[in-house]
């Protein structure tokens, strides 16, 4: 996450190596550590936050699989895809 945050802070970063930033030319890009570390807490918070979403889309079926549940759904008069993607969604609820 650090290398996401210093490439958030130094869009003339191309290449870090380490803890060293290097810009296009080669040369060392000097960064400072406390706005790193900063913009790294945003970008950890930003991640833990959407940890439900990551865990709802390993369990969503396909979407091929969805549009033929949709289809069946509308031909039988049944509300399984409906079913099955509250299910999801109730076990990893959005936070508020």
């Amino acid at each position: 996450m650090k290398h996401e945050a210093i490439r958030a802070l130094y869009q003339n970063v191309t290449t870090i190596v380490g803890d060293v930033a290097y810009n296009a030319q080669g040369e060392i890009v000097e960064y400072d550590q406390e706005l790193v570390n900063t913009k790294q807490a945003e970008l950890q918070a930003d991640y833990d936050a959407k940890e439900y979403q990551r865990k709802r889309a390993l369990e969503y079926p396909p979407i091929e699989e969805q549009l033929d549940m949709q289809y069946w759904d509308k031909i039988n008069g049944t509300n399984n895809w409906e079913t099955k993607i509250a299910e999801i969604k109730a076990l990893y609820p959005k936070p508020t």
